[in-house]
């Protein structure tokens, strides 16, 4: 059987295997993103090329891994997916990609060891604190009010990413702001930098948690509050830590189901596309999602996102539904998993005039790996 081998303290290996991975316990610097690539007038036209393309699928799933006597039952619900996720792989239908959110059980690496993933990371400990400036809003947010401010967290972001690929860079934090109950779990933001095999480069996967709404256990006003904060820190991350010129998936679970107060929070300022609405149109070509409903990015918890800047242009092109309370088995979790498949292209032509003109980015490497949170089967 295989197993699992966790790089920790071990340096020069780690350098080897993935010479940009951090330490998730450690504080994050927040330093300026990649330079965006500026076209003058002057420049001679991109030469011609064929267009290729490639694809890749990714999974996001809240599966209510809470520890007991929150929930009960979750350990053997845990492995479940896990099993449900490798009989996907024997039939060459498992996701690229898996998000996980509520992972905060140890039976996570059960799901883990089942599923066939060969790279996982997971994000924000329960002892980091949040990093890089504060929203100008949150001066005004009283963070001690209610039952569950200000007792300490008892558990960790619960946030996971699975792949196939090699993950070769790790940024996480978690959010400054929350709202009762929810202030018990580290909640934030993690970014996992892929190298798909056959992609024209690396990718950045964003997975995070907002506040919850009712859950909380506070009045409504303080949820949103709180939630619309955290909406702000999760711009101002992906904005300081993707590559511009790289393409961005976002996913997780947002807590926005019937709250377009939230959902529509600073929604011109995100760095993203989401995808149920760009599925929503009718010219879209996106399968697996009726166009022209109404507003169907208000129909669930769960969301997914995109975005890219550079010369490798990225669209959903399916969407489904999976582990619902469709299917023959009861559900696993109570979250429907949501895979998007997404098409990448580029001209390799471009490309390669695009990477010439780029400039030379220098990242100072100033944390070690020791406690380094990301595993790999041999």
């Amino acid at each position: 059987m295989t197993s699992l081998a966790t790089l920790a303290l071990v340096p020069a290996l780690a350098a080897a295997l993935a010479p940009n991975l951090i330490d998730p316990n450690a504080s994050l610097g927040g330093g300026p993103a990649t330079p965006a690539i500026e076209r003058r007038i002057d420049d001679p036209p991109a030469p011609p090329g064929e267009v290729r393309s490639t694809e890749i699928s990714v999974l996001t799933y809240n599966v209510r891994g809470l520890p007991w006597p929150l929930a009960a039952g979750r350990a053997s619900a845990l492995r479940a997916i896990g099993a449900e996720l490798a009989a996907m792989r024997r039939e060459g239908r498992q996701p690229d990609v898996v998000l996980i959110q509520e992972g905060f059980r140890g039976e996570i690496s059960d799901l883990v060891k089942a599923s066939g993933y060969r790279y996982w990371a997971r994000g924000p400990s329960r002892s980091e604190r949040a990093s890089g400036p504060a929203p100008e809003d949150g001066r005004r947010y009283r963070k001690v009010r209610y039952p569950g401010e200000g007792w300490g967290k008892f558990t960790n972001a619960g946030l996971h990413v699975l792949s196939d690929a090699p993950i070769v860079d790790v940024q996480n934090t978690p959010y400054r702001y929350c709202a009762g109950l929810d202030c018990l779990a580290n909640k934030g933001v993690m970014l996992a930098r892929l190298a798909p095999p056959g992609a024209p480069g690396e990718i950045d996967i964003v997975n995070t948690h907002l506040n919850s709404k009712g859950a909380a256990r506070v009045p409504l006003a303080r949820s949103l509050e709180a939630h619309n904060l955290q909406t702000e820190e999760l711009i101002a991350f992906i904005n300081a830590h993707r590559a511009a010129d790289r393409p961005l998936l976002v996913g997780g679970d947002f807590n926005v189901k019937n709250a377009p107060g939230r959902y529509d929070h600073q929604a011109a300022a995100r760095p993203y596309q989401v995808v149920s609405e760009f599925c929503n149109r009718t010219a879209s070509g996106c399968e697996g999602q009726a166009p022209d409903a109404a507003r169907p990015w208000l129909k669930s918890q769960d969301l997914q996102a995109f975005a890219s800047d550079g010369p490798v242009s990225v669209r959903p092109i399916r969407v489904e539904t999976l582990f619902g309370a469709a299917g023959t088995r009861p559900r696993l979790s109570d979250h429907d998993g949501y895979l998007v498949r997404y098409q990448l292209s580029w001209n390799p032509a471009v490309l390669a005039v695009e990477r010439a003109r780029r400039p030379v980015e220098v990242r100072a490497q100033l944390r070690g790996v020791v406690g380094l949170k990301v595993s790999w089967r041999r």
